[in-house]
């Protein structure tokens, strides 16, 4: 059976940025996510609500690195309570954050710092917190896929 997620709530934004440090000490250095996203593109990271495997909300249809960092692009479906939810705050401006689930493949201590070189992408998921401050995300106009990221501008913060 396959769903149609071509509806739904459009969002963008980016998952990490290069060379700045989150909240844990992670510091991810451009590049770092090439040989995963190479291995299984956008539809092998899964969308999720705040790291639980169990509330898939969305597909990511692009994610790229660019100058800036790990540019995402999707889509919070429908076909579920939590994806509703997901949508509806999003849509509120309550939900805004993105936090990347990953494995470490490659990655070097400086003083307090990890530097991660070569991570293994699992998800991408919508949080309330993000470990890094600026992983945000907005609501897209119709922007097709593969569109980049060239126009997206990140919502100030108050």
């Amino acid at each position: 059976m396959t769903v149609a997620v071509d509806a739904g709530l459009r969002i963008e934004g980016y998952a990490s940025l290069w060379g700045v440090a989150d909240l844990k000490g992670d510091v991810t250095a451009k590049g770092a996510f090439v040989d995963s996203l190479r291995r299984t593109g956008a539809g092998g990271v899964r969308m999720l609500h705040q790291h639980e495997s169990r509330a898939v909300v969305g597909i990511w249809d692009e994610i790229v690195e660019d100058e800036r960092g790990l540019f995402v692009r999707g889509r919070i479906a429908d076909w579920s309570a939590e994806a509703r939810y997901a949508q509806a705050l999003s849509r509120a401006g309550a939900l805004d954050g993105l936090s990347i689930g990953f494995r470490a493949a490659k990655a070097r201590r400086e003083g307090r710092l990890r530097v991660l070189s070569g991570v293994e992408l699992w998800e991408v998921s919508l949080v309330t917190f993000p470990a890094l401050p600026g992983a945000r995300f907005r609501a897209s106009s119709d922007t097709p896929p593969g569109a980049g990221a060239s126009a997206f501008r990140p919502a100030s913060r108050r």
